[in-house]
């Protein structure tokens, strides 16, 4: 019987790294949020600081990609945890000495964002060179209850923090997280670097990055679903979801539909790391579409039992469809292009999302934001199906697990951040 992946030491470490920056970066939002508007008082300063984050987070994914396909992606992790602690932590230090300022948390911000372009390619990269292929699904499992747990404790304790302390000690908390988290994943052999050290110029491993996504069928059309169900999707979830959830039961709602969201999302990877199926990324796909379930119930005006109902299965299939994507792409996707490839899928996975948050409210106010939600929802739902019209996403194998029956679909398993959609408004 194959032991526990916690009692691996070096899967061990990465999974500690995980919590405590997840758990210090899950604080941080909201944290930031009520600091900003604190020292401000203003909107736009805290839209600009919260921009300033997420613009070079996309500009850089490419080349932080191509990073952790060339260095030891130890390194990379290591390198950008202790740059996120040393730029949170100056965010820290201005917060608690009074000395707020736009424009020096907007830099700093600016290079968080920059750093975390680096640490998303080089952290789904360095988990196939820590642990066998057998067992990615339960090793991705573990992280998602990790990230899904941390998303849904994180921001309560923040809340907590913030009226006892104040947002520097929050901030504070969110960089030592980070400097811990560097000195756990320091630790990492340094064999978890990329396979190849061919010194390659930067542009052409980028271009080579391109290549290898293009080339490999499957990928492409799971990231061109994920794009679309993105711009469908989370702008309207974000957007129209309070408002409509607010005229169905009141406003208190919301933030109870949000808490079963993040139920399913634990669920689901806790679950994941026993089950076990044929053709993983086929399950992925079909429980992606379970993600439209909440914009179908708020379009057709349902009542509250049945948003929280489906705002839970929602979580089951995001959880599903994450971790089928991620093993996946760590299982098939050669270990020497994996972070260009995972690059390339998370940039365009994503693009549409500020394009679909711009156009939502438009749409609304044209069509009204009950047909645009339910029109949302289904074409999410479309989105998430068509590719297991292409028998490379449909019959793509799982590497099974020892110890485990195989549990073969027959014709349908009952999902940003490869990016699977990402539950936002969390």
């Amino acid at each position: 019987m194959r032991s526990h992946l916690l009692t691996q030491a070096d899967f061990r470490r990465l999974f500690t790294g995980q919590l405590v920056t997840l758990l210090g970066s899950s604080m941080a939002p909201v944290a930031l949020t009520f600091a900003v508007l604190d020292a401000s008082g203003s909107t736009s300063d805290l839209g600009i600081v919260l921009a300033a984050r997420m613009l070079p987070l996309l500009a850089f994914l490419l080349v932080g990609g191509a990073t952790a396909d060339r260095l030891p992606r130890r390194t990379v992790l290591a390198a950008t945890n202790l740059g996120s602690a040393l730029t949170q932590g100056c965010v820290a230090g201005l917060l608690l000495t009074g000395h707020y300022a736009l424009l020096p948390v907007a830099v700093l911000e600016f290079l968080n964002g920059t750093l975390a372009a680096f640490t998303t390619p080089a952290l789904r990269g360095v988990v196939p060179q820590l642990v066998d292929k057998a067992r990615l699904r339960q090793a991705n499992a573990l992280l998602g209850v990790v990230r899904n747990a941390t998303k849904i404790l994180g921001p309560s304790l923040s809340g907590v923090l913030v009226v006892v302390t104040g947002s520097g000690p929050a901030i504070a908390f969110d960089a030592f997280t980070y400097l811990l988290a560097a000195g756990c994943l320091a630790r990492l052999p340094l064999t978890t670097g990329a396979a190849t050290t061919r010194p390659t110029p930067l542009l052409t491993s980028i271009r080579e990055g391109w290549t290898e996504f293009r080339r490999i069928r499957w990928v492409w059309l799971g990231t061109l679903s994920f794009c679309a169900i993105n711009l469908v999707q989370t702008g309207t979830w974000q957007i129209l979801g309070p408002a409509l959830t607010r005229q169905i039961d009141g406003e208190a709602t919301w933030g109870f539909v949000l808490s079963v969201r993040g139920i399913g999302l634990l669920v689901m990877s806790a679950l994941m790391y026993r089950l076990v199926v044929r053709h993983l990324l086929r399950l992925g796909q079909l429980m992606s579409a379970l993600g439209a379930l909440p914009l179908l119930v708020l379009g057709t005006h349902l009542n509250t039992p049945w948003l929280l109902t489906g705002a839970f299965v929602a979580g089951l299939g995001f959880a599903a469809s994450g971790i089928g994507w991620d093993t996946s792409l760590q299982e098939h996707v050669p270990a020497r292009v994996l972070s260009r490839v995972s690059s390339y899928n998370d940039l365009l996975s994503y693009l549409t999302v500020p394009v679909g948050q711009l156009c939502v409210g438009p749409l609304a106010r044209v069509f009204g934001p009950s047909r645009v939600t339910l029109t949302a929802g289904i074409v999410s739902a479309v989105a998430a199906v068509i590719p297991l019209a292409f028998k490379a996403v449909r019959r793509l194998p799982h590497a099974q697990s020892a110890g485990h029956v195989a549990l073969a679909p027959r014709t349908a398993d009952p999902s940003p951040s490869g990016s699977s959609p990402e539950p936002a408004g969390e």
